[in-house]
């Protein structure tokens, strides 16, 4: 299991970093859409016709709009901690019909129990602390035998940059992400029926070290750990790290940078007391607070 305390984030660098990278996250989140797309293609064997959907983690609304054309009855809200973000998901569109957006965390979400029908999360829990409290404020707003279905990164991901940055210093220079098996406990200790999870492997490939890490700072990856290096880095500690990388370049003299990717689903408790009754979630009144571009 991750230790915890390599877990901890500094929340506020977090939403900076993409606030930041609002407006050069769609270049070079090539990784972010693909992933998406395969999270996106397993709802083909769902068969659930939800009346409210929540983006959570929704970036600039790529699996938004996908979501306008896939459920065309459904209302589709898009949550993000960065309004920059928001603001462009906003404009995502199918048709007349765009999502609605609130700027709100995982940590806190801001709506009423058992009023969404379908959470659907691409690579944005491993921002996130506390799994088991994310998955059960999740829980709590979905309707009875709601679904929950999501993405999100294993400990192997960045293990080559990783491995690189330890030979150069003692700093944390990625963050920490939690093995598949703990997601799946969290899961099922946040009360979601039939969880299942599973994971592959993505290898992306760059010509230099730099063109590597700018990629990562254009989607707002930075790290985020307390413990992170607070200072820049310099010329010197680039050329170290470039030697220590040597040893991860394939034959044809390519960078690469693995990502363990981690898909997972789960139902929502059906039996779980509202206000005082019983016999599952009843629908209530969601407020939304839209923000405008």
């Amino acid at each position: 299991m991750t230790d915890p305390a390599e877990k901890q984030l500094d929340l506020k660098k977090r939403r900076i970093g993409f606030e930041k990278a609002a407006h050069s996250y769609d270049e070079a989140a090539v990784l972010q859409r693909e992933i998406a797309e395969r999270l996106l293609a397993r709802l083909e064997y769902i068969k659930l016709t939800p009346s409210r959907i929540l983006d959570l983690g929704a970036g600039t609304g790529y699996v938004s709009k996908d979501l306008l054309q896939r459920y065309s009855r459904s209302q589709i809200v898009a949550v993000d901690i960065s309004l920059n973000m928001l603001k462009i998901a906003a404009q995502q569109r199918h048709w007349l019909r765009k999502p609605r957006v609130v700027c709100a965390s995982a940590e806190a979400l801001p709506f009423t129990d058992a009023c969404f029908d379908m959470v659907v999360s691409n690579l944005m829990l491993q921002w996130c602390e506390g799994l088991p409290d994310i998955f059960a404020g999740i829980n709590r707003i979905l309707t009875g035998n709601g679904l929950f279905t999501f993405t999100t990164f294993g400990p192997d991901t960045m293990k080559e940059l990783r491995q690189s940055w330890a030979q150069v210093d003692g700093y944390q220079h990625t963050s920490q992400f939690v093995d598949m098996h703990d997601v799946g406990d969290a899961l099922m200790q946040a009360g979601f029926q039939q969880p299942v999870v599973d994971m592959e492997m993505i290898t992306l490939t760059y010509s230099s070290l730099s063109s590597l890490m700018k990629d990562i700072k254009k989607i707002g990856a930075t790290n985020a750990a307390v413990n992170r290096n607070p200072g820049l880095t310099g010329k010197q500690r680039f050329t170290a790290l470039e030697k220590a990388y040597e040893q991860f370049r394939t034959p044809e003299g390519r960078y690469p940078l693995s990502y363990e990717v981690i898909y997972g689903h789960g139902w929502a408790t059906a039996d779980i007391e509202i206000g005082g009754d019983k016999g599952g979630k009843g629908r209530r009144v969601i407020p939304i607070k839209v923000v405008e571009p």
